[in-house]
């Protein structure tokens, strides 16, 4: 029986959600301004969160670059690293006790269990090629044969491991998006067991975006279609959790010439070269008022 989720109605609270991973292109600046038109048509808030886990790939100059760069384009923010609010802090490297508080709760819960497999280990288990970005489906290797809390005697002497949350095979994830109409997946079959809690000792994005938009009071999320499947995860985190989701609006992404998504390796539309090579905001924002909105992760 498919269970359709309902969200709830309050003041608007958008959010700007950058990586300091590598330089803004013109794909993050269309999604964030779909993001911060919705919040201005709505009379909300916008708020910015720096997500700057990935420590390994996140660095001190792209972060600097970010903020002068959204600022260039246009972008104003009511709450931030930068200004401050009540929700705080807005980087995730300072959220730690939040994500941790979080994973105690699943794991007493015992909606997650230990992993020691690795991204190879699955994929080989497969024995199918898998393409794109979309998490593979984990086989099950290291799945307890029922659900519940897992003794810690279960985790030492082990590798150190992921720590998976166990999905409810066969039940149905629906719910109405903004952009793109009804949305379902299969738990099990669309995606399967995911990762909340990496090797690494890191929260993972799907743990960390939950806790932070819960905790800041986001009512909408404005994205990319790339992650539709990846809201039917955070809806049973959002549920394992206690929290309320909210309303989601995912929008196709922005392409290159080649019909290739943007990424942040398209250094040639990225801001700074952008900026660099004497184009304005205006001229670049002009040109997508007869075009369908159109975002990027």
């Amino acid at each position: 029986m498919p269970v359709q989720e309902t969200f709830h109605n309050a003041s608007y609270r958008g959010r700007l959600a950058p990586s300091p991973t590598g330089y803004l292109h013109l794909g993050h600046a269309r999604t964030f301004w779909q993001a911060q038109t919705r919040a201005e048509v709505s009379r909300g808030t916008l708020v910015l969160r720096v997500e700057d886990l990935d420590v390994s790939r996140c660095r001190a100059e792209f972060a600097a670059a970010m903020l002068e760069d959204l600022r260039w384009f246009g972008f104003h923010w009511e709450e931030g690293p930068d200004c401050g609010g009540t929700f705080g802090p807005y980087r995730q490297s300072e959220r730690r006790e939040f994500y941790q508080a979080a994973l105690a709760g699943l794991r007493a819960a015992g909606w997650v269990y230990p992993c020691v497999c690795s991204r190879r280990d699955v994929l080989r288990a497969l024995q199918a090629p898998h393409q794109g970005d979309e998490e593979p489906i984990y086989p099950g290797n290291c799945r307890p044969a029922s659900p519940g809390p897992v003794a810690s005697a279960a985790v030492k002497g082990s590798a150190r491991p992921h720590w998976r949350f166990r999905v409810p095979d066969g039940e149905v994830i629906s719910f109405q998006d903004e952009a793109a109409g009804p949305q379902s997946f299969t738990a099990g079959r669309d995606f399967g067991d995911f990762v909340v809690w990496r090797n690494d000792d890191v929260p993972a994005y799907q743990l960390a975006v939950v806790v932070d938009d819960a905790a800041m009071g986001i009512t909408e999320v404005v994205r990319g279609a790339d992650l539709l499947v990846s809201t039917a995860r955070q809806i049973l985190l959002y549920r394992a959790l206690g929290f309320t989701p909210p309303r989601f609006y995912h929008c196709p992404l922005m392409t290159d010439a080649t019909g290739a998504r943007l990424a942040k390796r398209h250094d040639s539309l990225s801001l700074r070269a952008l900026r660099a090579q004497g184009l304005r905001p205006e001229e670049l924002r002009a040109a997508w008022t007869a075009e369908s909105p159109t975002c990027a992760r």
